[in-house]
């Protein structure tokens, strides 16, 4: 089978809500990272096969195949087609998993995979509830098939949160204190400079503005989202955010033909699904199966990407995976910089694979959790520049 590679990956950094990014066009913000993508990499523009983008409620600003719009935004040519992902939450990620099938099918060799989401103007949920002037209370209240394999049961995410925090005996203090070592994380990161090398400058912004220098006793004070979930605050959850990511992933035929260095290899692509009421565990038993697919073990990874949707998400997985906080999310997570639904998963592989190369990591694994219970994996293997040869012939 035809190995995919990533050649670059870059983002543009995390707008809070209602901040520097927010009142850019969502196709704009997509077309801003496809043309640096492009500008950056000598693969000439109507040479790309395909632009494969994540968006999550896809009305308004973000509706219309938004790849497609945000490379005609961009300037580059109409010959170039585009496609939207919506696997909720993982969307991008799965944009990645598919532009890796093309390549490893031999159907296609250059490709532009990323994601935008415009969280200040669409607002989470805007299509969930949309169809409510239809007549549809929910998506799926009115399915006779939903009611009656799941009852009222609530497709809730606080619900799932909760839950999870509940059945792994994870209390509202040890929350906090997971959030708080985000927050250090990401702005440790930013002060360090780590993020230069993967962040565009966009409309003036040049670092993420997401995290915040907090402290425990600020988040002490927060009132939970509901009665019915005491351990779940904002403070414990991911941010709404303005951004997008872009990921060049090509064929092996193609780092020949345009002299590309591949960063990294696709080592490994999965998806499973569990329980779409429990909702936000199905990144548990997919990074399971994934490492047994890989022959991997918890060991062989270096770094991982678990998306912080809620930190209880984050610190279940670590929990049953028996795998150390020091390897997971090492520069701050959503909780921090933001969750920008479908342009997350581009984001996570972006800040991943710029990490391994500082770190001199081999393998890098990315899981989400993601609506009807759902987890993408997957695993990178970083590639070292190939030294010059010994045999070359100075001229």
């Amino acid at each position: 089978m035809s190995q995919a590679y990533i050649v670059d990956a870059l983002r543009t950094p995390t707008g809070r809500r209602k901040g520097s990014l927010s009142q850019i066009h969502a196709i704009d913000l997509g077309a801003h990272v496809l043309k640096a993508l492009v500008e950056r990499n000598p693969i000439p523009a109507d040479q790309y096969d395909d632009v494969i983008f994540g968006c999550v409620d896809t009305i308004g600003s973000q509706a219309g195949n938004i790849a497609r719009t945000s490379w005609l935004a961009a300037g580059l040519p109409f010959s170039v087609p585009g496609t939207t992902v919506d696997r909720q939450c993982g969307s991008s990620q799965q944009a990645l998993h598919f532009a890796a099938q093309a390549v490893m099918s031999g159907t296609q060799n250059v490709i532009a995979v990323g994601g935008v989401q415009t969280m200040t103007q669409i607002p989470i949920s805007s299509a969930m509830l949309a169809g409510q002037p239809l007549g549809f209370t929910t998506p799926f209240a009115q399915s006779e098939g939903w009611n009656k394999r799941f009852g009222d049961a609530p497709v809730d995410q606080f619900y799932a949160a909760q839950r999870i925090a509940d059945h792994w005996n994870i209390s509202r203090g040890e929350m906090e204190v997971f959030a708080l070592e985000s927050h250090k994380r990401a702005l440790n990161a930013i002060e360090s400079g780590l993020f230069n090398q993967e962040i565009i400058e966009t409309q003036g912004l040049k670092q993420d503005e997401t995290p915040r220098n907090t402290s425990l006793a600020k988040m002490a004070e927060l009132e939970p989202v509901g009665d019915a979930y005491p351990g779940i605050t904002a403070a414990v959850s991911s941010q709404t955010c303005d951004a997008s990511a872009a990921i060049l992933v090509v064929s092996e035929t193609a780092l020949k033909k345009y002299g590309l260095t591949p960063r990294a290899r696709i080592h490994h692509i999965s998806v499973l699904g569990d329980d779409p009421i429990w909702h936000l565990t199905a990144p548990i038993p997919a990074t399971k199966r994934a490492l047994e697919k890989a022959g991997l073990s918890i060991e062989d990874i270096d770094l991982f990407e678990v998306n912080e949707a809620f930190a209880s998400v984050a610190m279940a997985w670590m929990k049953e995976l028996d795998c150390p906080h020091e390897k997971v999310n090492v520069n701050g997570g959503a909780i921090a910089l933001g969750h920008p639904l479908g342009a997350t998963g581009a984001r996570l592989m972006t800040g991943m694979l710029h990490e391994l190369e500082r770190r001199d990591g081999r393998f890098g694994l990315q899981t989400m959790c993601e609506g009807g219970g759902v987890a993408n994996v997957t695993i990178i293997e970083r590639l070292k520049p190939q030294a010059p040869s010994n045999n070359t012939v100075a001229s």
